[in-house]
């Protein structure tokens, strides 16, 4: 097959994980018998998910308690940037961050103007004021950067996207 004037082999279909989970009953022989699960050892609540949702609380409740660089643009308004219909607030943890953000657009020359806020402030006050559902972005352009989507338990309930809340 040709795409773009490159060749492309067609690889054979694979088989997903989870479709193989999925029929794992089936796949075991007829005569073993079922394993009834040992109530000890049965799964916890505290499972990679629950352990991963606390490790966000916990880095969220930081974030919140943390006060933040935030640019601001030409006319003076927190320094934001619209990804697939979100508007997030650019925040950073310090002004190397900042500095290393400026530098990744080809900015680095002007001296960048900056605010600093409380992540909760941003999340509570600064996110409902904008139009449409709007985040903040930590260290944005960065390795160790993080997200705080327009959700339930991030931003207030009234402009949480998965409540129905998108002014």
């Amino acid at each position: 097959m040709f795409d773009n004037g490159d060749d492309i082999t067609e690889r054979p279909a694979q088989r997903s994980k989870i479709a193989d989970l999925a029929d794992w009953p089936a796949k075991q022989a007829p005569s073993a018998p079922r394993e009834v699960p040992d109530p000890a050892r049965a799964a916890t609540p505290d499972d990679g998910l629950a352990a991963a949702r606390r490790e966000f609380a916990v880095l969220l409740g930081e974030f919140r308690r943390t006060a933040v660089l935030v640019p601001l643009d030409d006319a003076g308004d927190l320094w934001s940037a619209e990804q697939n219909g979100v508007r997030w607030i650019c925040a950073f943890s310090d002004e190397e961050a900042l500095a290393r953000f400026a530098l990744a657009r080809g900015e680095a020359g002007p001296e960048w103007t900056y605010q600093t806020v409380l992540g909760a402030r941003l999340l509570d006050v600064m996110v409902p004021l904008l139009p449409g559902p709007a985040g903040v972005a930590l260290d944005a352009g960065s390795t160790d950067g993080m997200l705080f989507p327009p959700v339930a338990g991030i931003v207030p309930d009234a402009v949480a996207v998965d409540l129905g809340g998108t002014q």
